[in-house]
This record gives C-alpha cells, sequence and structure tokens, in this order.
C-alpha cells in the first residue's frame, strides 16, 4: 500500500499559518506596528487603502537591517527576538516567533525598504506570495518602510470573505489604539486612504489616553497605583458617574502587552458593585508588571491571550487597587489614606497560615467615673433658667426677658 504522509510545502505552510496569524488587515498592523516597537522606533506612520487590502504601509525610524536580514526575515522561524526555548518564558519584545512577516509575504505582494545607520545606502527586498522577487539597492532614511499590497491576492476564497472596508478600517483603529496606549513614550500617526486620522506626539501615560480616547475623559481619571511583591498594578480608572452602558474604553496590559482575560475584568468589575448600574461599565487603562517567568504569552497565535502563574493572587490585586483608588474619591469607605509605610496588600494563598491581630479592650473604663464629669457642666438637679447672656441696650439677659 502507496505512503499517504507527505510533508506540506512552505508556501502552502505559510499560507495556512497566515489564516492564524494575520487573519484580516487589523493583524498586518499590529505585527508591523510591534516590529517597529521592538525595532526600536521613536516615531511609526501606518498608512491603509480600502480598508487594507489594497495597501498596508508602515514606516519607522527603528535600527533597520542590513541586506542579509531583510531576505531572512521573511523565512518562516526567522527571528532576532529569541534564541532557545528558554528565552519564551523571559520576554522583553512583543514579537518571537518569527511567523508574522514569513504569513504576510505568503498571502500579500511585500516592498521592504530598509537601512540602518551608517550605512550609505539601504535595501529594497520584494517578495511576491512567499517568492522571492528581488533585491536591490534603494535611497531611504534610516529605520524600515513596508508595503504590503493586495493582502489575500492569490488566495481569493480567503479574500471574499474578508470584512467590508468600514469594518476593516474600525478594526485597524481599534489595533492602533491599543498600540499607542501601550507605548506613550513613541510618536504615532495614523492615515485612512492618505487622510490624517490620529497624530500623537510622545506624552505621559494620562496625555496619551486622553489623546487616543478623547479630551472628555480627562476629568473622569483616577489613578491606580500599587506595588506587592507579585505584581506592579499602575494606569487609571473611570469614576462611576461615568459609566456607559456601551464602553470601549476598557484596556489590561501586562508587561507592556494588550491582553484579554475575563477572570481579570471580573475583579475590576467586582470593585464597582453597587456603585454604576449592573448595565453598565466602567472605564479603566490598567498596566501590570510581572516576572516574564511568571506568565505565559505563547498561548494564541495573535497573543491577546495570557496565562498567568499566580492568577488568583492577580485578581485580588487588581481588585484591592481599583477599591483603594475608588475609595480615596469616597465612593467606598477607607479609613486610612496615608501612603507613609503601608502595608502590602495581602495575598490569599491556599494552605497558608495567616495570623490576625489581637482584639485589645479595656476593662477598667466606665464612663459615670467623676474624672469623666465636666465641671463647668450645669448642674441637673437644678430647673433650668435659661441663659445668662446679655442682649440690647438696657443690660438685660434672656433669663431675665423670660421672667418677664
Amino acid at each position: 500500500m502507496a505512503d499517504k504522509i507527505r510533508l506540506l510545502p512552505d508556501l502552502v505552510a505559510n499560507q495556512i499559518a497566515a489564516g492564524e496569524v494575520v487573519n484580516r488587515p487589523a493583524s498586518v498592523v499590529k505585527e508591523m506596528m510591534e516590529n517597529a516597537i521592538d525595532a526600536g522606533a521613536h516615531t511609526v506612520k501606518v498608512n491603509y487603502r480600502d480598508g487594507g487590502k489594497d495597501l498596508i504601509q508602515i514606516v519607522d525610524d527603528g535600527c533597520g537591517m542590513s541586506p542579509i536580514d531583510a531576505r531572512m526575515a521573511f523565512d518562516r522561524h526567522a527571528t532576532s527576538k529569541i534564541t532557545s526555548v528558554d528565552d519564551i518564558y523571559s520576554l522583553n519584545t512583543f514579537g518571537f516567533r518569527g511567523e508574522a512577516l514569513a504569513s504576510i509575504a505568503a498571502v500579500a505582494q511585500v516592498e521592504l525598504r530598509t537601512r540602518q545607520e551608517g550605512d550609505e545606502v539601504g535595501t529594497c527586498t520584494e517578495i511576491n506570495g512567499g517568492q522571492f522577487a528581488g533585491q536591490s539597492p534603494v535611497m531611504c532614511p534610516v529605520g524600515s518602510q513596508f508595503f504590503v499590497r493586495n493582502l489575500f491576492y492569490n488566495v481569493p476564497a480567503r479574500r471574499r470573505f474578508l470584512d467590508k472596508s468600514t469594518t476593516s478600517a474600525a478594526q485597524i483603529k481599534s489595533e492602533f489604539q491599543r498600540v499607542a496606549l501601550c507605548n506613550p513614550q513613541v510618536a504615532f500617526e495614523l492615515y485612512a486612504n492618505d487622510a490624517p486620522v490620529y497624530a500623537l506626539a510622545a506624552a505621559s501615560l494620562a496625555g496619551r489616553i486622553v489623546d487616543v480616547v478623547g479630551r472628555h475623559i480627562k476629568q473622569n481619571l483616577l489613578e491606580v497605583d500599587a506595588d506587592t511583591s507579585i505584581a506592579r498594578i499602575g494606569g487609571y480608572i473611570g469614576r462611576p458617574a461615568a459609566a456607559k452602558r456601551r464602553n470601549g474604553e476598557q484596556y489590561l496590559f501586562v508587561n507592556g502587552r494588550y491582553f484579554k482575560s475575563s477572570y481579570l475584568t471580573s475583579a475590576i468589575l467586582k470593585a464597582y458593585e453597587k456603585l454604576i448600574p449592573e448595565s453598565s461599565s466602567p472605564s479603566y487603562f490598567l498596566y501590570l508588571t510581572i516576572d516574564p517567568s511568571r506568565i505565559d504569552v505563547n498561548v494564541h497565535p495573535q497573543k491577546t491571550e495570557v496565562k498567568f502563574a499566580d492568577e488568583e493572587a492577580v485578581w485580588q490585586i487588581i481588585n484591592a487597587a481599583v477599591r483603594e483608588t475608588l475609595a480615596k474619591t469616597g465612593a467606598v469607605p477607607l479609613m486610612d489614606f496615608d501612603r507613609e509605610g503601608a502595608v502590602e496588600i495581602p495575598v490569599l494563598t491556599k494552605g497558608a497560615v495567616y495570623g490576625e491581630p489581637r482584639a485589645m479592650s479595656n476593662s477598667d473604663y466606665n464612663p459615670f467615673r467623676e474624672e469623666y464629669i465636666d465641671p463647668t457642666a450645669p448642674d441637673p438637679n437644678v430647673d433650668f433658667a435659661g441663659f445668662d447672656v446679655p442682649f440690647g441696650d438696657g443690660g438685660q439677659t434672656l433669663s431675665d426677658s423670660a421672667g418677664g
């Protein structure tokens, strides 16, 4: 009987991978923007046409690439981010699989213009449908310029099922906002069909939130800041009065990476319990900093799901930090606002034994003892005769007036 199992060609494998990594134009924008951040860019510009199906252009002023790197960057599993499997559990970069550029190039016509600082000329590399089309010297500024044209042109079945241009435009804008909120130190620009949409200068975190979301949120931001041995949490939450029924102003980041978690979101909503209507949702922009070895971002190809080694503890930290911030506004009671010598937020751990403070009482306390009596107070055994307070010009007192 003939053998039936065979290896897929690289081109087919890359096209299949593209269905998971870059399943829509917004995914291309996300991957390319994150590559620009990893390259140390201070300015990133994004332009798209026809919802990203016709063109996606990403320009950055990062470190650029050599001619050899520019060619190898489109090979599957080629990356500069990691060298061993252990590096996956101590990541300080966005990308690490080496799949994004190979997947994009497999389903589009890609042109890369790049130059490193110190090189006299740059390099222009062209890849069409996963096939190397050529490489030549070119004049260009330091950094990288990616042109992704005709996305899924060689996979017509996939191209037919792409979202409408308006829907794709909204998805691209959403991905742009997430990356911009995560990197306030970087300037970003977004163009739709060559028309400007965003022009974000480098700013503080609060300034970036206002620039991205809108000025209406400025007066509703409450700062969150908590530091524990497990995680540090910072950022901003919205005032309870500003909660909305439909709210898209909800962002969670861990180690500079956007992620989704219904479990950790419940920690935030629990802190707002009974402060907002059940049908409303608060705004939040929370940034977690955790030891990279305590999280796993290699869960989903799009890297929006993250596994936490201390998930229950992180839930408690987020809930306590949000409650503390709300308490400072008077929304929930809190006795002591003094940050001097603040006690670390406790974390409940299964099997651990915790010591509770002993209750203190004064058995000698008696409120009816003579030393508690005010000597200036009136004698309760004498009938009240009015107040001896002078009034008027005649020198009379209130008691004289009462006596008639």
